[in-house]
């Protein structure tokens, strides 16, 4: 059976605003890019910081420490010092409630 991990209300969560979460004991970074969600393992493959806290371009998070690279929808590196991608989550809404489904789809 999948198991969803209740984030927050849709509405909490603006266009271009991002949140970390626990998911099963791994820091997840959840993104409102246009109105649509996306989830992500909050890790860079490059050295293991933190990319939460990085600048939005587009649909891409720019590493805080050294600049590299990740596509927020699929979790894909974009562009050195990384050069893994780092794993994404499913994301739904269920009653206007921001959902993640607990199992990685992909590193």
């Amino acid at each position: 059976m999948t198991e969803w991990v209740d984030v927050c209300a849709e509405s909490a969560l603006a266009p271009g605003e991002s949140i970390v979460v626990d998911v099963d004991g791994v820091d997840v970074a959840v993104f409102n890019l246009d109105g649509e969600f996306y989830a992500i393992e909050d890790i860079c493959s490059h050295d293991g910081g933190e990319i939460a806290s990085g600048t939005i371009e587009g649909n891409e998070i720019v590493c805080p420490r050294h600049g590299a690279r990740f596509c927020i929808k699929t979790g894909n590196v974009k562009s050195p010092p990384a050069y893994e991608n780092i794993s994404c989550y499913d994301i739904r809404l269920n009653d206007s409630r921001i959902q993640i489904n607990e199992k990685k789809i992909k590193t």
